[in-house]
């Protein structure tokens, strides 16, 4: 069965930054789209950022522009959202998500799955 290990979150001082890790087995990684999704207390769980089978191309939340980049390590099966400038809005259990054979960077949570078990993000002002 496919399974998604996230790591890499904790606690945070606005303005700084952390990298979250998602390593993926049981699956050819570097034929899926993969995806990184959040959960914040209170709210439903709502799309961060997305990269292409091929990483040709991602997508991000609007909230996430200029600040997160997703990137993909396939001789690793790893995905990356390494997270700078950190608001306390981005206080969030993040989810690493499977996307499918050769898509591209979609931001429909529709298009992913299996999900990974996530890792909490805290940021303190």
């Amino acid at each position: 069965q496919v399974q998604l290990e996230e790591s890499g979150g904790g606690l945070a001082q606005a303005g700084g930054f952390l990298r979250l890790s998602c390593v993926a087995s049981e699956m050819r990684f570097s034929h899926y789209s993969m995806g990184w999704f959040r959960q914040a207390p209170g709210k439903e769980r709502e799309f961060v950022a997305s990269i292409a089978w091929n990483g040709g191309s991602t997508s991000y939340t609007e909230d996430a522009k200029g600040r997160f980049t997703i990137s993909r390590d396939n001789a690793k099966n790893t995905l990356i959202l390494q997270m700078n400038n950190l608001k306390v809005d981005d206080t969030a259990v993040y989810y690493c998500a499977a996307g499918r054979p050769y898509d591209l960077a979609s931001s429909r949570s529709s298009d992913f799955g299996p999900w990974g078990r996530g890792t909490r993000v805290t940021v303190s002002s």
